[in-house]
């Protein structure tokens, strides 16, 4: 998703309407960048929290599972393959398939939720990191890979899309 420029029209809206309605939910736009803000200037990285939980003065975000600095790390690795190869995980028969795998076991069934502080900014949301497609294709959530990993310039881009038609 971080690819923005290289998605289909339809894949943009889809991103588009996705992204917005978070940000809507968690008090605009503007809010929603602050927070992804936050997330980029945040060292150790959020998601490895022991306390599973993310907090600035507009929200918080809250998971059910530690995630340790090394599924971390794997997941990165794997994410830049993922836009080249349409799917998370790798070929079986690729040396690193098994750990890749391993993540997204692990990491499949945590549940992040995001809370604005104030009530009246929105009911927050929710998401999981993956999307499953099938038996051997997994997609990164797009909502996930945006509050996490992308560029704020490009989650920026995303919410100000205009669809074509």
């Amino acid at each position: 998703m971080c690819d923005f420029n290289t998605l289909t029209d339809e894949d943009k809206k889809l991103h588009h309407e996705k992204l917005l309605q978070c940000a809507n939910n968690f008090g605009g736009k503007n809010f929603f960048l602050q927070l992804l803000e936050a997330i980029r200037e945040t060292k150790p990285h959020p998601l490895t929290a022991g306390n599973s939980q993310f907090d600035i003065e507009l929200g918080t975000i809250k998971w059910n599972k530690v995630i340790f600095n090394d599924k971390l790390q794997l997941l990165l690795k794997a994410r830049m393959n993922e836009s080249k190869q349409d799917n998370f995980l790798p070929k079986p028969d690729e040396k690193n398939y098994k750990k890749i795998l391993n993540v997204v076991r692990t990491l499949k069934p945590i549940v992040f939720h995001v809370k604005p502080a104030n009530k009246e900014d929105g009911p927050g949301f929710f998401f999981q990191p993956f999307d499953t497609v099938n038996e051997s294709k997994t997609k990164l959530n797009p909502v996930f890979d945006a509050l996490f990993f992308c560029s704020v310039e490009t989650v920026k881009k995303v919410l100000n899309y205009e669809p074509k038609g």
